[in-house]
């Protein structure tokens, strides 16, 4: 039932705390109070409000919406006018199914009415009322069998009594014998209507005092919650002073509810005045307090309310869910069915506990992800990635530690695309920073010329991109780690170093910073790239330390806790945008599969708007698959591990293929690699391969490439 409102503490959903802001005082416009008496009114003075008039107080007009909340805007009553028939609908089909149970239910109430309706009526047909009489005269005779007078009396009441149970008794199997002639002879529809008319009675009369005939529509409440119990709540976290009694002690003040949101309960509540505590100290008891409402903490949402919306440092907002909101299928992303996306819009990310939708605004953003394996924190990072496939004039520069299937669909797009942490791809990730560094001072050297007609603030534009060619810079590196640990310390400060200007600088001039690693702690990922970026996002981790590590020192203590998620809490993280600002996000859902499809669709708007550029333009395979020729999977893994060196050993193209794919490359041996390889038409011009000074086994890329039909060759300028 809950779903007929959508806005509204009098309808019974969802809540604004704009609608629930306490009046504020009426601004006076008089600027010296002291001078009122003497000073004349100013122009344009109201004299309602000067204080020297003794009605101001009385004429202030309410600062109070004239109108309940759900009724403030076309949107809400539309909103709760459509929950109305959606919940009129479904309770129609609801009872519509079960009909013939109440048609049954009916039957047997009306059978208990009419036997209550004739144990009722037989004391009027069988006339006790001169029944009654005629004992009490039967009784008198007895005693006095002499009085020929009284005994009179007793012969005509017995004739009375028989003479009414005649009457009586054949009134009624008349008129129940008219009404069942009447019946049978009447219409089909009249006779439903007379065993309705008929029915109807009897069953109401058949109820009993705990008969339920409608089945209950709405699930019981998992969560009840009443104002009495979140004080309780409070008191025994700690948060409440205790009195004499519960009764006598300090309460806090509920500014809404608690009333049903949703699929829970929520409430505001502002902590009382002289108990020391604050709406921080609410949000660290949040484990306490959950366990004190019986519920898990994960179920519990709070945050505090600010001043902008009414709010004060003793305000809190809570949410308490009926059971986990963060469990079921998950939602699929929006980008799946999109054609087209502008990277300035905010990007639709995922729905927080209540199914509300959360988007991320990435322009003059650096992005964070961090969480532990096989949590979803991939899939949350390539959804912003996602975004910019589908907007022509945005350039991906992408690096993946790891070396995974998960970014490889992004080489038919990538400007620049470097996969694994070995040697080669180590000094391409170094080239490619080197390039990101060279581009942003160009740009910046651009915008500085510019007039301020046409660059007013000495940042990037739509028009600008547009009249320029200065295509948004996104720049995705997953698996920070992993570089990291395998450079040198010389050239992990210089990749460091050279990423902190990136992430700080590099928004004016449109580059965003999309960053995702494992646990970050200082040998990893250190904290002097961490504490710049602007966005952060974490799955779960193993304690609140680790939480802080990727969302911000103390955020854990302000309620923004990864660690509290479970391992059933895949693609849902923590999502931190600004210093007091954090929720839980159940992401959207975008698999591989669907993530390679926007992959190919990002390279047909590019081709149409002149925009694919660097590695993807020259990717022989990505061209292949956009051509819809098969290149065998061999040749395009094989090419996709020797995307940064020109030659490379036996040994290390069998090892990055096992990367690739275990699955497929995990018993592979050299001779089935070269068998695999002559199958699929590559000829070798050479066995042996020099590297660094050192002869061995090995593949020239260039052998691999020309086994790839000629025209998707052309196709690329090789």
């Amino acid at each position: 039932m809950t779903e007929l409102a959508v806005e509204g503490a009098d309808m019974g959903t969802l809540h604004h705390l704009d609608d629930h802001r306490p009046g504020t005082p009426p601004v006076s416009l008089v600027k010296d109070p002291s001078d009122t008496e003497t000073a004349p009114a100013a122009a344009g003075e109201e004299a309602v409000d000067r204080a020297d008039n003794p009605l101001a107080d009385w004429l202030t007009v309410p600062d109070a919406p004239v109108l309940p909340a759900w009724a403030r805007s076309a949107t809400s009553i539309k909103a709760n006018a459509t929950a109305l028939v959606r919940l009129s609908w479904w309770h129609a089909r609801y009872h519509g199914i079960r009909t013939p149970k109440y048609l049954v239910k009916t039957v047997l109430l009306a059978a208990r009415g009419f036997f209550r309706a004739t144990v009722g009526l037989w004391p009027t047909l069988s006339a006790q009322d001169h029944s009654a009489t005629v004992k009490a005269l039967r009784a008198q005779s007895k005693a006095r069998p002499e009085d020929v007078e009284l005994a009179t009396r007793l012969q005509m009441a017995h004739a009375e009594r028989t003479r009414t149970r005649r009457w009586r008794f054949g009134a009624a199997a008349v008129g129940v014998a008219a009404a069942a002639i009447g019946i049978a002879l009447a219409d089909p529809m009249l006779q439903t209507g007379i065993a309705g008319a008929v029915v109807t009675p009897l069953a109401y009369l058949g109820r009993g005092k705990d008969t339920q005939f409608l089945d209950q529509g709405a699930p019981p409440l998992r969560v009840d919650m009443s104002a009495q119990q979140l004080n309780d709540a409070l008191r025994a976290a700690g948060l409440l002073k205790s009195g004499k009694g519960d009764e006598e002690g300090p309460r806090v003040s509920c500014s809404m509810g608690p009333v049903r949101d949703g699929r829970g309960w929520a409430v505001i509540f502002d902590l009382p005045r002289g108990g020391g505590k604050t709406a921080s100290d609410v949000l660290a008891k949040r484990e306490v307090i959950a366990q004190e409402l019986g519920v898990d903490e994960i179920q519990v949402i709070m945050s505090r309310v600010r001043a902008a919306k009414g709010g004060n440092a003793g305000r809190v907002s809570m949410w308490v869910a009926d059971d986990d909101p963060y469990l079921g299928t998950p939602n699929p992303s929006p980008l799946e069915k999109a054609e087209r996306f502008s990277i300035w819009e905010p990007v639709p990310f995922g729905q927080d506990a209540r199914g509300v939708r959360v988007e991320i605004p990435v322009m003059w953003q650096s992005m964070f992800f961090g969480g532990l394996p096989r949590r979803g924190k991939t899939f949350s990072q390539r959804l912003l990635t996602a975004a910019g496939l589908l907007d022509a004039f945005v350039r991906h520069y992408v690096a993946d530690g790891k070396g995974g299937a998960d970014w490889m669909p992004m080489k038919a797009v990538a400007h620049r695309l470097v996969m694994g942490a070995e040697d080669d791809a180590i000094e391409a990730l170094k080239a490619m920073l080197a390039e990101l560094l060279t581009e942003m001072e160009r740009r910046f050297a651009l915008l500085r010329d510019l007039p301020t007609s046409v660059c007013p603030e000495g940042k990037l534009t739509p028009d600008i991109v547009a009249k320029y060619n200065l295509p948004v810079i996104f720049v995705t590196i997953d698996e920070l780690q992993e570089y990291f640990t395998a450079m040198e310390k010389e050239d992990r400060e210089q990749v460091i170093n050279d990423l902190c200007r990136i992430a700080r600088r590099g928004p004016a001039a449109g580059f965003i910073s999309n960053f995702a690693s494992q646990r970050p702690d200082a040998e990893s990922v250190p904290a002097k790239l961490r504490e710049i970026i602007t966005i952060r996002y974490s799955t779960q981790v193993v304690d609140r330390t680790s939480s802080d590590m990727v969302l911000g020192k103390g955020k854990a203590a302000q309620g923004a806790d990864a660690s509290v998620l479970s391992e059933d809490h895949k693609g849902v993280g923590v999502l931190v945008t600004g210093p007091a600002s954090y929720v839980t996000v159940r992401a959207d859902y975008l698999d591989g599969p669907t993530f390679a499809g926007l992959c190919r669709k990002g390279r047909v708007l590019r081709e149409q708007a002149g925009q694919l550029t660097g590695e993807a333009a020259g990717d022989v395979t990505a061209a292949a698959d956009a051509a819809g020729v098969t290149v065998p999977a061999i040749v395009s893994d094989a090419l996709e591990v020797m995307r940064h060196s020109p030659r490379m050993f036996t040994t290390d193209l069998l090892n990055g293929l096992v990367n690739l794919d275990e699955d497929v490359y995990g018993d592979f041996n050299a001779e089935q690699l070269a068998a695999e390889l002559e199958a699929a038409g590559v000829k070798r011009t050479s066995k042996q391969v020099k590297i660094s000074g050192s002869n061995g086994a090995g593949y020239q890329r260039r052998d691999i490439e020309a086994a790839v039909p000629a025209e998707i060759l052309l196709s690329t300028g090789r």
